[in-house]
């Protein structure tokens, strides 16, 4: 073999060489900066929003307090306690009716039987201008040795939604129906409010749950 025939050969060799070491350098992978990896990793771990399962409500089935137990309509929605609420009930408004009815039973209020009925009935005020106290229907009866005040008022309702100072929306229409249970710890308020045509269709369930009041 010629010497010229051998320097092609090496020539081609080296150049067939120089072209692999050139294909890997191109395909070798890119770093990745510790600052990237931890955008990666952080990425990867972070838990989807959409997928977090929301934290189940406990609910009361039925109510009490400390020495009054009451059995509420199982077709309402019962909402937690919390503070001078022993319970807060939804009750699903009546076709026509934009608004739910709510009954909430409150303790510790204070002031005595008389003196939160007249509170509630200040809270309403007559379409013709009238007093309210005129139009409102007050009983007392015993229910299972326990007596009981009920107040039933119809009109523009404007207590409740009191939230940070403002003041509460006027709602033409609503109707009250109130009890105030006298306990031997205290007395126990009913209060349900909501839209007439609501208020109505739950009036029988607001009757049957007073005479379940026991201690």
């Amino acid at each position: 073999m010629s010497f010229k025939i051998l320097c092609a050969n090496w020539r081609s060799i080296t150049i067939f060489i120089s072209a692999l070491l050139f294909t890997a350098c191109a395909d070798a992978p890119k770093e990745i900066t510790s600052s990237q990896n931890a955008s990666i990793s952080n990425s990867a771990s972070s838990p989807s929003t959409a997928s977090s399962a929301p934290a189940t409500v406990p609910m009361r089935p039925s109510g009490g307090s400390s020495d009054v137990k009451w059995t509420p309509p199982s077709r309402w929605e019962a909402k937690p306690a919390s503070g001078m609420r022993l319970a807060t009930y939804i009750i699903p408004a009546a076709k026509g009716d934009s608004d739910n009815g709510e009954c909430s039973v409150l303790t510790n209020i204070g002031g005595g039987v008389q003196a939160n009925v007249d509170r509630w009935i200040g809270q309403f005020e007559q379409p013709d201008g009238g007093s309210s106290a005129s139009k409102a229907k007050q009983k007392q009866e015993t229910i299972n040795g326990i007596k009981v005040t009920t107040v039933d008022l119809t009109g523009t309702f404007s207590g409740g939604g009191m939230a940070m100072g403002q003041p509460a929306t006027k709602k033409p229409g609503y109707r009250l129906l109130g009890a105030i249970v006298e306990g031997s710890s205290g007395e126990v308020f009913f209060k349900l409010t909501g839209p007439v045509k609501t208020i109505a269709a739950a009036q029988a369930e607001f009757q049957a749950m007073l005479k379940s009041i026991k201690k």
